[in-house]
């Protein structure tokens, strides 16, 4: 079936949604209307709180019904959703409409293991045997390029990574095959070469079942290379509607071209923000030296020790101060487990990680104390990192507090300082996060990180999650901190692009290794190793012409990073590609 067919699949007419409190009503969308057709991609885009979530959650019945008032029709194979009872939206959900939640920690059940949770979706809407729906959740996980998926439907959600409960979120939502799939933000916690293999398994099901898709997210490159049509809303309105094409060459709306110029795009970053080299002194901020990181693994009634995880192995690298090291790869590469090493927050099995002339990897918790004070992290998400319970100001003033810097007064002074640096209110001083933004919750993290004025933060994911415009003005913040303080970062990100835009050098880690090092420019336009040019050639063009040409990303044959007891690996060799370029060699 092809998107040209004359009746909707779904068809959403004069939608308004308004939320009650404290006996006020506030409308968060107003008079929304559009047609999905049989195989169809609808991409509705926008900035937070501009309403897209809102309008595909209320299509499925999930807005609190005590506070939520929604009006208009949705109309779906002839059947109002909107009005639709209990037990037959019941029915709808999962099985003819499914959904892809963005935060796949907070949608699945911590108590249940993944499989029974896939298992569960396909015995409650096929009717079929347990044996059978095992099989078809391993194949779902297969799909979704999930290792070892056998032994991933035994785990629990919070022994996985990010981007691996999102390809669990992803694998329960189409393990039925719905005619309509919502896909909010699917890809956020990806990296390239499985978001774009997300994407093709996306596209095969909408080629194969004809299934209409609505498409909510805030990367314009996914957008060009998905949709065959783009709503754009602006504070609960609609502003623009038309196909892909229309609205990337020719947009109508201010806001429209706006958000396309925020689009950070692969190869320009460089031209628009010139790198200057940071001023190299004799010792760097950071020498870290054959670091290695591994978690055992036990299985059986008994936790017999069977194997160890290789997490990172054998990883050496340097940051000089006021300079950037972007570190990429897929998840499971060793990225995140590097950076919290770099802290502390996980031990090192072995290998030496100096900062500012300490040698931390040996210390006791006593002796480490101290040097917290040099290295600080900014989390992937902001809201899971921030105490609900406690107020803005106060957050951003721990650290002083834990470290006995200064007095209550002097303390307060600090955090005041801190909100006006980052671009905040001194007024926000005492909100709660949850009266924040998800780019001022950010921005509360990076004042938090700067309070004992580090020489060195670690940023995991720190802007993956934001919208595109607010991720520019966060990561343009980052620059500019790092240019008046002479901050080292360790910037660990899936998006390539982002990190073009701060980095002044790239190491590109696989399977716990770094494949490939050097330069910001020479890696991106001259990548040497073959794992790096497959990232590259993955990352999404926020073009449609270019995006449609995009060679499909072959899965390969997934490799797992356990490893028997008495495993060693041979020593990584690198050879030069350029000045300071380093490529290693495959043993």
């Amino acid at each position: 079936m092809t998107p040209t067919d004359t009746i909707p699949l779904l068809s959403v007419c004069d939608l308004s949604i308004a939320f009650s409190r404290d006996r006020m009503k506030a409308a968060v969308l107003q008079g929304l209307s559009f047609d999905l057709a049989v195989g169809e991609t609808l991409a509705i885009v926008g900035e937070s709180g501009s309403g897209k979530t809102v309008s595909v959650m209320s299509l499925l019945q999930l807005l609190p019904g005590n506070s939520a008032t929604v009006s208009g029709r949705a109309l779906f194979r002839g059947e109002d959703l909107l009005t639709a009872s209990e037990s037959r939206i019941t029915q709808v959900r999962g099985a003819e409409i499914s959904m892809i939640f963005q935060e796949p920690m907070t949608s699945l059940n911590p108590v249940l293991t993944i499989g029974r949770q896939i298992t569960e979706v396909i015995v409650a809407h096929q009717r079929t045997s347990e044996s059978e729906a095992i099989r078809q959740a391993v194949r779902m996980l297969e799909r979704v390029r999930i290792s070892d998926p056998r032994r991933r439907m035994k785990q629990y959600p919070h022994q996985l990574s990010g981007g691996m409960r999102q390809r669990v979120m992803i694998a329960m939502a189409l393990a039925c095959r719905p005619r309509i799939l919502i896909a909010d933000e699917p890809t956020t916690a990806l990296d390239v070469t499985v978001q774009a293999q997300v994407l093709d398994l996306i596209r095969d099901l909408k080629s194969d079942f004809g299934t209409g898709v609505i498409l909510i997210t805030h990367d314009m490159g996914v957008v060009a290379e998905m949709a065959d049509r783009v709503v754009v809303l602006r504070a609960g309105q609609k502003v623009e509607e038309g196909s892909v094409a229309d609205v990337f060459s020719r947009p109508q709306a201010t806001y429209t071209r706006t958000l396309l110029d925020a689009v950070p795009r692969l190869g320009d970053s460089l031209i628009v923000f010139p790198r200057e080299e940071p001023k190299r002194r004799a010792e760097p901020t950071v020498e870290v030296r054959d670091l290695s990181v591994r978690f055992d693994v036990r299985e059986g009634v008994f936790r017999r020790l069977t194997g160890r995880v290789h997490a990172v192995d054998g990883v050496s690298f340097s940051i000089a101060s006021g300079e950037t090291l972007g570190l990429v790869g897929e998840s499971g590469s060793g990225k995140s487990t590097t950076g919290r090493a770099l802290i502390r927050l996980e031990e090192a099995w072995s290998g030496t990680i100096i900062i500012e002339g300490h040698n931390i990897a040996k210390l006791d918790r006593r002796a480490m104390k101290p040097v917290r004070r040099l290295a600080q992290m900014i989390f992937q998400d902001p809201f899971a990192s921030l105490n609900p319970r406690i107020e803005a100001g106060a957050q951003v003033a721990a650290p002083l507090a834990i470290h006995h810097v200064g007095a209550a007064l002097e303390r307060r002074e600090r955090a005041a300082d801190l909100f006006r640096r980052v671009g905040l209110s001194t007024e926000m001083l005492t909100r709660f996060p949850h009266e924040f933004s998800g780019g001022q919750r950010q921005r509360l993290c990076i004042a938090r990180a700067l309070a004992l004025n580090p020489r060195l933060i670690v940023a995991d994911e720190a802007v993956s999650a934001l919208d595109v415009t607010i991720q520019g003005q966060v990561v343009a913040l980052m620059r500019e901190l790092q240019q008046e303080l002479g901050l080292s970062y360790l910037f660990i990100s899936h998006d390539i692009a982002v990190v073009e835009r701060i980095a002044h050098r790239i190491a590109v880690m696989y399977l716990g290794r770094i494949v490939e090092i050097g330069p910001c420019a020479e890696v991106l336009r001259n990548p040497q190793h073959p794992y790096t040019r497959r990232l590259l050639e993955a990352v999404p063009v926020a073009d449609p012409g270019r995006a449609r040409t995009r060679r499909k990303v072959e899965d390969g044959e997934l490799r797992s990073p356990i490893r028997a007891l008495d495993w060693s690996s041979p020593p990584a060799s690198y050879m030069e590609a350029g000045s300071g370029h380093l490529v290693a060699v495959e043993s």
